[in-house]
C-alpha cells in the first residue's frame, strides 16, 4: 500500500511551488503532523499541518472552511491529499502554505511517514534540530513584535485573477506582516457616512464588509478616504483593493464579523472595480432558527431568516445618552419552526423599508435581546436580503406556500420574561441563583427581574411602621402623646396612624435562598389582611397573629422585583424590592411548559 502512495505523491513539488518553476497546480502530498493551535480567545478554531513530498515538508495552515476535514476525521496523520487552492508565504524567514481548498484521496489509505523529508526553511549556522512549531504570533489571532518582512508568493488554483491582479491574497491570509497584497474581494454591506465631534475635533467615517472565498474582513475609510472611496464601493460589487492598507486588529464592539483584523484605508490605497464580478461568494450566512432562539445567550450576534409575516409603522426614539432621535421600525418574522419573533431595523433601514408581506428576508448580523422573551435588533454593521437565491430561502417559501400561510405560530414571549398586568415593561425570568451569579443590583443602574419563589420565613419584628392618614403621604408619624401622633412632612396631627406593611420576606427556589422587602400592597396580598389588622391581632392575641405569619408561609408566588445598590450602616448591599406579586397561574405555567418542549421537537 505504501509503495503505492508513494508513487503517486508528487516528489519535489514543494521546492518547484516556493522557487516558482512549479508547473503543477494541484499536488499529491502526505500530511506527517496536524496539530491544533492557539490563537486569540473568541476567535475562529485554527490548525496546523505539516505536509510532505517525500523530499521536502512544509509547515501549513488550514483555512476555516476546510476545518470540517479534520472534525469529520479525514484529515489526519499519514492519509494523502491533493491541495486544490492554496497560497504560498515567506512568514519571519520560514515558509508556510496556506490552504484554501483540498481532497483527501481515501483511496491511497494511509500509513507512517514516507521516506525522510527534509525542511524546506535553511537551517541556521549553529542552531539545534530543526523544529516543526509554527508560533501564530503576528500570523493569526495573537499580535508579536515586529519582525523581518513578509515575503508574498502568488496564490494558486485562482482562475478569476486577472493578469493585472496576478497576486491575490486571501482575506483569511491578512494580518500587519503582510505587506504588497491584493485581495478580490465581493462588499456585502456599506455603512453611512457618520460623523463625530469630540475635544479632538471632528471627523467622518464608513465602513465596508468584504467577503471572499476564505472569509470575511471590514474596512473603514476615514476624513479624506470616506470622500474619495464612499462612492466607489456599491453592495454587492467585487473590486480589487491593493496595499498600502493598514491592517490592525479588529475592534470587536463595532463589527459583527468572525475575524481577528480589520482594514483602514490609506491614502495611497488602490480600490478597482473587478471586471469579473462571478467567482467570489455573494455573502455567507450561518442561519439559527427562529425556534432556536430559546437557547441563545443574550447580546449573541447570529444571522437568521424568515417569512416577513408583517410589518410596523415607523416610530421615532430619542437616545438618552446623547438626546438624538432613532428611527425604528419592527417586523415580525416566521419559519418553519412555528415560532414567531420581532425584529427591529433602525435608521434609514426603517425609513425606507418597502418589502412586501411574505416576502423571505435573510438577516446577517441581528443581535439576540431578552426584551419580550426573545427579539432581535439588526446591527449598523449588519444587512438583510430580501428573496435571496439560496436553498434555505427555496425551502422557506416552498413551506410557507404549502402550509405555512395558515399555521399558528408560538411566540418567545412569556418565555424568558414576565409582563405586568398593565402590560408595561417585560422583565426577564431568573432563579435565585442567576440573580446572585450575575450580580443584579451591583451596577449603577436598578436591574428589573421576575422570579417564582416559596414563602419560608417572614420577620415577624418590625412588620409594619405607623404612617400618616393624609392622602397620598404615607410617611411614618411619630407618637407625641396619648391619642396624638404627628406628621412632621404634613405638619399635622393625627388621633391614630394607619399600619402600613415593611415585611422582610425570605423566599426560596430550587437553586437558593433571597431576603425580599415587600411594601403595604405587596403585603396586604401575602398575609391576606391589612397591617392594622395584624397589629392590632398582634396586641391583643399574640398567638394568633403568629399563626397568620405561619400560615402565610410555604405559599409559592410569582415575585416582579428590582434589585439596587443600599447603604445600611456605612455598607453597601443590594436591595431586592418587590414591585408586585402574584399568585402561581398553573394554567399559565403549564403552557409556558409546553411551548418549551415544543421547542424541542419532541413528538
Amino acid at each position: 500500500m505504501a509503495q503505492n502512495a508513494a508513487s503517486h505523491i508528487d516528489q519535489g513539488a514543494l521546492s518547484a511551488i516556493f522557487d516558482g518553476s512549479d508547473t503543477m497546480s494541484q499536488p499529491v502530498l502526505q500530511c506527517v503532523q496536524i496539530k491544533p493551535l492557539a490563537g486569540q480567545q473568541g476567535g475562529p478554531e485554527r490548525f496546523r499541518v505539516v505536509f510532505s513530498d517525500i523530499l521536502n515538508f512544509v509547515q501549513s495552515m488550514l483555512a476555516t472552511q476546510v476545518n470540517h476535514y479534520v472534525h469529520d476525521g479525514k484529515l489526519r496523520k499519514g492519509v494523502f491529499v491533493r491541495l486544490i487552492q492554496f497560497q504560498t508565504n515567506i512568514v519571519k524567514n520560514k515558509k508556510i502554505v496556506i490552504v484554501l481548498n483540498l481532497e483527501v484521496l481515501e483511496e491511497l489509505g494511509e500509513c507512517e511517514k514516507l521516506g525522510n523529508p527534509q525542511s524546506l526553511d535553511p537551517k541556521p549556522e549553529d542552531a539545534g534540530p530543526q523544529s516543526t512549531t509554527i508560533h501564530t504570533g503576528g500570523f493569526y489571532g495573537n499580535v508579536a513584535a515586529p519582525g523581518p518582512q513578509q515575503q508574498t508568493l502568488p496564490a494558486r488554483s485562482n482562475p478569476h485573477a486577472s493578469t493585472s491582479h496576478a497576486n491575490i491574497y486571501p482575506i483569511e491570509a491578512l494580518s500587519p506582516y503582510a505587506h504588497k497584497w491584493t485581495i478580490k474581494a465581493r462588499c456585502t454591506n456599506k455603512s453611512d457616512i457618520k460623523t463625530w465631534h469630540n475635544k479632538n475635533g471632528e471627523g467622518k467615517l464608513f465602513s465596508v464588509n468584504l467577503l471572499d472565498e476564505s472569509g470575511e474582513i471590514r474596512g473603514t475609510g476615514f476624513n479624506d478616504q470616506c470622500d474619495m472611496l464612499y462612492e466607489v464601493f456599491q453592495e454587492g460589487g467585487v473590486y480589487y483593493i491593493t496595499s498600502p492598507c493598514r491592517v490592525q486588529m479588529a475592534k470587536k464592539q463595532f463589527t459583527n464579523l468572525n475575524n481577528d483584523y480589520e482594514l483602514t484605508f490609506e491614502k495611497d490605497t488602490m480600490v478597482e472595480k473587478a471586471e469579473e464580478q462571478n467567482g467570489v461568494p455573494q455573502v455567507r450566512f450561518n442561519f439559527t432558527s427562529i425556534g432556536d432562539l430559546q437557547s441563545v445567550e443574550k447580546d449573541t450576534t447570529i444571522d437568521t431568516i424568515g417569512i416577513l409575516k408583517e410589518v410596523g409603522e415607523t416610530s421615532q426614539i430619542v437616545s438618552k445618552t446623547t438626546s438624538k432621535p432613532y428611527d425604528k421600525r419592527e417586523l415580525t418574522l416566521v419559519d418553519n419552526s412555528n415560532f414567531s419573533v420581532r425584529l427591529t431595523i433602525w435608521g434609514s433601514s426603517a425609513t425606507t423599508f418597502d418589502v412586501m408581506p411574505e416576502s423571505v428576508i435573510a438577516f446577517k448580523g441581528v443581535k439576540v435581546s431578552d426584551f419580550g422573551g426573545r427579539s432581535l435588533s439588526l446591527l449598523s454593521s449588519g444587512s438583510m436580503t430580501v428573496d435571496p437565491d439560496i436553498d434555505e430561502a427555496h425551502k422557506l417559501k416552498g413551506w410557507y406556500d404549502a402550509q405555512g400561510r395558515t399555521d399558528t405560530f408560538s411566540s418567545h414571549a412569556g418565555m424568558g420574561g414576565s409582563m405586568g398586568a398593565a402590560g408595561g415593561r417585560m422583565d426577564p425570568v431568573k432563579s435565585i441563583l442567576q440573580v446572585k451569579e450575575e450580580n443584579l443590583g451591583m451596577s449603577e443602574q436598578t436591574d428589573y427581574f421576575t422570579t417564582r419563589a416559596t414563602i419560608i420565613y417572614i420577620k415577624q419584628d418590625n412588620f409594619a411602621y405607623p404612617a400618616c392618614l393624609s392622602a397620598d403621604c404615607n410617611k411614618k408619624v411619630v407618637q407625641v402623646d396619648e391619642g396624638q401622633w404627628r406628621c412632621e412632612k404634613c405638619d399635622r396631627t393625627h388621633a391614630k396612624p394607619e399600619y402600613r406593611y415593611i415585611l422582610s420576606v425570605n423566599a426560596s427556589d430550587h437553586t437558593g435562598q433571597l431576603w425580599l422587602n415587600c411594601f403595604d400592597d405587596v403585603g396586604r396580598l401575602l398575609m391576606g389582611m391589612s397591617a392594622d389588622a395584624l397589629m392590632e391581632l398582634k396586641e391583643n392575641d399574640d398567638k394568633a397573629s403568629s399563626e397568620v405569619f405561619q400560615e402565610a408561609n410555604c405559599k409559592t408566588w410569582v415575585f416582579r422585583c428590582r434589585a439596587k445598590m443600599d447603604n445600611f450602616q456605612d455598607q453597601q448591599r443590594v436591595r431586592y424590592q418587590v414591585s408586585s406579586a402574584s399568585p402561581l397561574n398553573y394554567s399559565a405555567e403549564c403552557s409556558k411548559l409546553a411551548e418549551m418542549i415544543k421547542m424541542y421537537s419532541m413528538e
